[in-house]
């Protein structure tokens, strides 16, 4: 039998504990509710209703088109240099490799044996505006950052100017939403609009989101609205300076068009300015994508295997070639005492990828506070990356029962403490379908979910002991500090930025402890002061015994522990004034989160705890609403 393993972010009984538990026997699968291990769990999903009406100009001519227009001369282009929007290498591969829908029009339907529809952006514009951009990006496709100057970019970059050598495409991919079959959902309003190969063939998507409807908008007019697609936009570029894997975002532009939205879903809907986010990524592939084709039976199923090695082909080579290797190999824990070799099953390898990555990709945004509000499978990343920003929120007051969706409310499943177990929860999902396409053995997926456990483990424990500065992982002193935090609802990210500045000196005076975290540890009585000064107490004696220096520790504190980070208020601040016309203050807060850990003199402003009017619905709390 395989043992338990244990494990909380907290280590209390308390309703603020943040367990994390994985329970391993004879077999390691979950008893979660809502999780199909069987295609006849999947049958029951909603049906749309079909139409024969087709797009008058369908994406293969507009295509086809673009491609006679290509310029003439651009054959011996150096690609090394930087490239203007018209000289970007279009590959398209999954457009070519994997089976797509023989119809390209957005009537809301349901798309079968396809992984794709054919769609053109169809997002009406009026005088559409660059709000900002990330030079970085263009760094990675190689684009001159000098294109963002081009009058045109803001057209073509809402869709509204076709890209030559785009091939635009929706992907079709189901889900789980809040832990229930959703059955098929899809891009509803993003827009794939082909892949970019740079000089050192890495592949990067371009996608538009907020560029019109799809076949699977269902009853959505597939746009976007400014306020959205500013905090994608901005989270995207914070999260990856930040550290942690995430799509990117290129550039935001207006449209220039109204949207009508009710954000509250209280039947007050409003105009609001529309937008257009261009996210980038290596891959949108999601864990509802494999699901969607294990669903549907088995004439679906080599549509899984299909998208399986289309993934390993293009995004984990590493795993085409194995040798066998008793390094990733393991014992069942059965009695038979079998073994598995993970080389002999490149899927059961990339299953086991796939899981570690979302642990690790997972444990990052607990150590910086970061509650994603939305985990549904849909929007789990096959690469590990952090994908769809809806309402999401970072930590202020430490509270792990924080969730900034409201539609979340009642349940609070995807709270920033319940992120771990949803993680499993959601790679079980996955599992399953590789199972169902009979990719996976049990053994094999039982055992990249017990990897996922493992993975996270070390990968939080590490990043909480290089957060307080020790030299090795401390279960009771760190459980005890988050047990302090939660009680006192301690600010989370101004108190370990200030921790750097404790003195590793057991012979400071105990009226003295405190004084380094006196901005952070407000209000708080005299029985409390001394829960913290035991604390401090022995979080000093322990760094005592490291044997490093209190500069050396703060530099390397202050290196995994960031000054700022993309607190919601800052975000309506930004959205305030853009939709009043003036963009300045987006490109302000994405400047100073492109450095988060760096002291920023004249910047402190954007380290300040959210103010009174910061706590009202919309701000601190947002629906899925776009």
């Amino acid at each position: 039998m395989l043992s338990h393993i244990s494990a909380s972010l907290s280590h209390t009984s308390s309703t603020t504990t943040a367990s994390f538990l994985l329970r391993r026997g004879p077999s390691l699968r979950p008893k979660f509710p809502f999780c199909p291990y069987k295609p006849s769990k999947f049958q029951k999903q909603h049906r749309f209703v079909f139409s024969s009406m087709d797009s008058a100009a369908t994406v293969d001519s507009v295509a086809n088109d673009l491609k006679k227009q290509s310029l003439k001369g651009t054959e011996n282009v150096d690609i090394s240099s930087k490239l203007n929007i018209e000289e970007l290498n279009w590959d398209n591969s999954f457009v070519r490799e994997l089976p797509g829908d023989p119809r390209s029009d957005s009537i809301p339907r349901e798309v079968l044996h396809a992984c794709y529809t054919k769609v053109l952006p169809s997002v009406k514009v009026d005088n559409p505006q660059l709000v900002a951009w990330s030079e970085s990006v263009a760094e990675l496709l190689e684009l001159d950052p000098k294109e963002f100057e081009r009058p045109d970019f803001p057209f073509i970059f809402s869709g509204a100017s076709p890209l030559v050598g785009a091939m635009p495409y929706a992907q079709n991919y189901g889900g789980h939403q809040f832990g229930m079959w959703a059955g098929q959902l899809g891009d509803g309003r993003a827009i794939t609009l082909g892949e970019i190969l740079n000089s050192k063939s890495q592949r990067w998507e371009l996608q538009l989101k907020g560029a019109g409807k799809t076949p699977y908008s269902r009853f959505a007019d597939g746009l976007a609205v400014l306020r959205s697609s500013i905090r994608e936009f901005l989270c995207s570029e914070a999260m990856h300076s930040l550290g942690i894997p995430t799509t990117r975002a290129l550039c935001l532009v207006t449209t220039g068009k109204d949207v009508l939205r009710d954000m509250f879903y209280d039947g007050n809907p409003k105009d609001e300015p529309g937008a257009i986010v261009c996210r980038v990524a290596q891959s949108f592939l999601r864990f509802g994508s494999y699901q969607l084709h294990a669903s549907r039976g088995k004439k679906d199923l080599e549509i899984v295997r299909a998208l399986a090695d289309y993934a390993i082909r293009y995004h984990f080579p590493h795993l085409e070639n194995m040798t066998r290797s008793g390094s990733i190999s393991f014992n069942t824990g059965e009695e038979d005492n079998s073994a598995v070799d993970l080389t002999t099953n490149k899927y059961a390898a990339w299953a086991v990828e796939v899981a570690e990555r979302t642990a690790s990709m997972i444990a990052r945004w607990q150590g910086v506070g970061f509650t994603h509000g939305v985990m549904n499978t849909d929007n789990m990343s096959v690469l590990g990356l952090t994908i769809d920003y809806g309402p999401f929120g970072f930590l202020d007051a430490f509270d792990p029962s924080f969730t900034p969706n409201t539609t979340d409310l009642p349940g609070r499943r995807y709270c920033f403490a319940n992120q771990p177990d949803v993680g499993l929860w959601n790679i079980a999902q996955f599992t399953s379908a590789l199972s169902t396409a009979e990719l996976l053995n049990d053994k094999e997926a039982d055992y990249a979910m017990e990897s996922y456990g493992n993975k996270f483990m070390d990968d939080y424990q590490a990043i909480m002991t290089r957060k307080l500065g020790l030299a090795k992982y401390n279960k009771k002193l760190i459980g005890e500090l988050l047990k302090n935090m939660a009680i006192d609802k301690v600010d989370y990210t101004n108190f370990f930025r200030l921790l750097s500045n404790i003195k590793a000196d057991p012979t400071i005076p105990e009226d003295q402890l405190l004084i380094p975290l006196k901005a952070v540890l407000l209000d708080i009585g005299e029985e409390r002061k001394e829960a913290w000064a035991s604390w401090v107490k022995a979080y000093i004696q322990e760094l005592s015994t490291t044997g490093v220096s209190d500069e050396e520790r703060k530099v390397s504190m202050n290196s995994v522990n960031p000054k700022y980070i993309l607190r919601n208020y800052l975000c309506q601040t930004a959205i305030d004034v853009a939709e009043q016309g003036d963009f300045g203050e987006v490109r302000q807060l994405l400047k100073v989160m492109q450095c988060p850990f760096d002291e920023q003199p004249g910047m402190e402003k954007y380290t300040r705890l959210p103010p009174a009017w910061a706590y009202r619905p919309g701000v601190c709390m947002l629906s899925c609403s776009s």
